[in-house]
């Protein structure tokens, strides 16, 4: 397949460039750029200096023409716009922006803008590859996750699946590397702001907080309100997601693990950690698995859950191309077969 990466200057599409280059079925052909168009790829990552790839201007008629599948790693509202004419003419797209993972209202609430239109909102699939393999099949859009929502729901889904959870608030804390947040130049971003500091943003305002709750309500068959921090840590990739759930009545964490195991037991990604390991982002750095274990406090009968992930793998380009997988009938881990980077 030909491969487009529209918005190829980020963290990300730097991700989506390496794990495509290796991918046995998908020749990247295009790279688009609006900011840096007629430049070539090196002058934006001198990392990747061996390849001949110039950043292109978007021009949609062509780039459908042109292409099979395009990658928007475009910032928010972006996508919106330009995706439904491509998914019009048949081209597979895969959107690693928020623009498709959430209904009609509260995308005007939480993003300040219109929702896609021509019913594409409706008929996009939402690309956790684990949980949406069916709809992620038929979809002409593939609205790929947040790197904090799919950590998160890696360990709440199976729980409410399961029954696991009691009445009482969901609590996710979200702690980050900075490439999460980004390429772009602002004050808290720089070294001197995030070395040796740890600190919230966001609070009670991140845009995660209603995708996590939309498909934790899907999964759970009920309302569920979701409190979520997200944190900024001085690396820089990884996320380590927290939960803190009640309990339902009958469970210990001999069997939390047991149902974890048997609800990914044919997930290649998904590593259960054994009795008394717990996730480290250093464990999945570079690749696109994704650690999890639980852990249930009998003394306030608490589910404690925890999932580690790369933000720029299985939170974003490695869990784009896991869908590509999966939509085109090829073995999910075709192309990510990437072990761990350690140390």
């Amino acid at each position: 397949m030909k491969a487009a990466v529209v918005g190829a200057t980020g963290y990300g599409s730097a991700e989506l460039i390496r794990i495509l280059h290796r991918h046995p079925r998908v020749t990247l052909t295009k790279l688009i750029s609006s900011s840096k168009a007629g430049e070539g790829v090196e002058n934006v990552f001198p990392h990747l200096s061996h390849l001949s790839h110039s950043l292109e201007e978007m021009e949609p008629e062509r780039l459908a023409e042109e292409s099979d599948i395009v990658f928007f790693a475009a910032p928010s509202g972006v996508s919106s716009r330009l995706l439904p004419p491509l998914a019009d003419k048949g081209c597979l797209s895969i959107d690693l922006a928020g623009d498709f993972r959430l209904d009609a209202a509260a995308y005007r609430e939480w993003y300040g803008a219109e929702p896609p239109e021509g019913g594409w909102l409706e008929r996009s699939a939402y690309g956790l590859s684990e949980w949406f393999a069916s709809s992620i099949r038929e979809a002409g859009i593939i609205a790929n996750p947040g790197c904090y929502p799919t950590a998160a729901l890696m360990l709440l889904i199976p729980l409410l699946k399961a029954g696991a959870v009691g009445d009482g608030p969901v609590v996710v804390d979200g702690k980050s590397g900075m490439s999460g947040a980004g390429r772009g130049v602002k004050q808290t971003s720089l070294f001197c702001e995030v070395n040796e500091n740890l600190f919230p943003y966001q609070v009670g305002a991140h845009r995660h907080t209603p995708e996590i709750e939309r498909y934790a309500t899907l999964a759970g068959g009920k309302e569920t309100s979701v409190l979520f921090t997200p944190q900024i840590v001085p690396m820089n990739r990884g996320i380590l997601v927290t939960i803190y759930v009640p309990a339902a009545g009958g469970w210990t964490s001999g069997r939390l693990r047991e149902m974890a195991e048997e609800a990914y037991r044919n997930a290649p990604f998904i590593r259960v950690r054994k009795k008394g390991e717990w996730p480290r982002t250093k464990e999945v750095q570079g690749s696109n698995y994704c650690d999890i274990a639980f852990h249930l406090d009998d003394r306030t009968n608490t589910v404690v859950g925890m999932a580690a992930i790369d933000n720029l793998v299985k939170g974003a380009a490695g869990q784009a191309v896991q869908n590509l997988n999966l939509r085109m009938g090829w073995p999910e881990t075709t192309g990510l077969d990437l072990l761990p980077q350690y140390p």
